[in-house]
């Protein structure tokens, strides 16, 4: 991605789901308006933008992301920024989650009040305990 403009229009970006590579997406809405929402872009992950300098670290360098806030804006424009300066190929959705929206972009049902569908180390997902 490197040498092309950091955004990428939703009709590119449904095209690029359905290829070998797909890039993982990530909603960068601010928090509160992340909590507010009840909708996401279908199979993408939720990070803080104000901490995307300690969570950056953690993508993988291989992959190609695409981020988007609510208009695709200051938010997801300054962390694809920080993202490329990570060394990760990153793009802004253009028209954020509302143009995504418009262009009939599919959507996932966001659970009430969830911060992440991350798995971290601080909230790791148990499927079942097993007891002796």
């Amino acid at each position: 991605m490197s040498g092309i403009s950091s955004a990428i229009t939703a009709a590119e970006v449904r095209s690029s789901l359905v290829g070998s590579s797909p890039p993982l997406l990530i909603d960068v809405r601010r928090h509160a308006a992340f909590q507010g929402a009840t909708e996401l872009v279908q199979g993408a992950l939720w990070r803080d933008p104000e901490r995307v300098g300690e969570w950056a670290s953690e993508l993988p360098r291989a992959c190609d992301y695409v981020v988007y806030c609510v208009h695709g804006h200051e938010v997801s424009q300054g962390v694809s920024k920080a993202l490329r300066e990570s060394g990760r190929a990153a793009r802004y959705l253009a028209g954020g989650i509302e143009g995504w929206k418009t262009e009939g972009g599919e959507l996932d049902r966001k659970p009430a009040l969830a911060n992440t569908r991350w798995v971290t180390r601080e909230r790791p997902k148990i499927d079942r305990i097993a007891c002796p």
